[in-house]
């Protein structure tokens, strides 16, 4: 190796070595910066994640909306999200495919609002209803969101976007990510 190729080997292990020690961090300016461009420039909008439960009627009224159930939202979107199947049909194998209608109320960075999404949901059920529904417990399942356009109020006016759910059964968890465009 000659002297030039290893002079320049050597700076760049330098920079490596003292640019990124935990001694010289980047400023919290700048790396507030870089992480607000980081969720803004996540295709054109902001990334949002949090986890999904089972709501009980006392913390989603899904009967009171007419929906079938409701899911409570914590993380960046706060609140219910009432689901109102339309579509569905399993397999004998007991792969179960719904599709439908979610209206979600609640808050994102403590501002009230709604928006609907469609959805469309698959699953691995233990088995199938003669009927196309299913049967006994789910063993996995997810499903996508994509938001209405023009459906936003209060702090969702003008929203765009989806966010995707893994339902972790075992758990009763429904974690969520996504990407919202205002």
């Amino acid at each position: 190796m000659n002297n030039k190729n290893f002079i320049g080997l050597i700076f760049c292990a330098a920079l490596i070595i003292f640019g990124c020690s935990k001694d010289n961090p980047m400023s919290g300016e700048l790396a507030q910066s870089q992480q607000e461009s980081d969720l803004s420039n996540a295709k054109g909008g902001t990334k949002i994640s949090g986890v999904g439960f089972i709501a009980t009627d006392v913390e989603c009224d899904a009967p009171g909306e007419g929906a079938l159930y409701a899911i409570k939202m914590t993380g960046d979107l706060e609140g219910c999200l009432f689901t109102f199947v339309d579509n569905y049909k399993c397999r004998e194998d007991g792969l179960y495919y719904e599709t439908g209608r979610e209206h979600f109320v609640g808050t994102y960075k403590g501002q009230p609002g709604s928006f609907w999404t469609t959805y469309k949901f698959e699953a691995k059920y233990e088995g199938c209803a003669e009927n196309g529904s299913y049967l006994g417990a789910e063993i996995f399942g997810t499903c996508q969101h994509p938001i209405v356009d023009g459906s936003g109020e209060g702090v969702f006016q003008g929203v765009t976007g989806r966010f995707y759910i893994v339902d972790l059964v075992e758990a009763g968890r429904y974690p969520y990510r996504g990407t919202l465009r205002f």
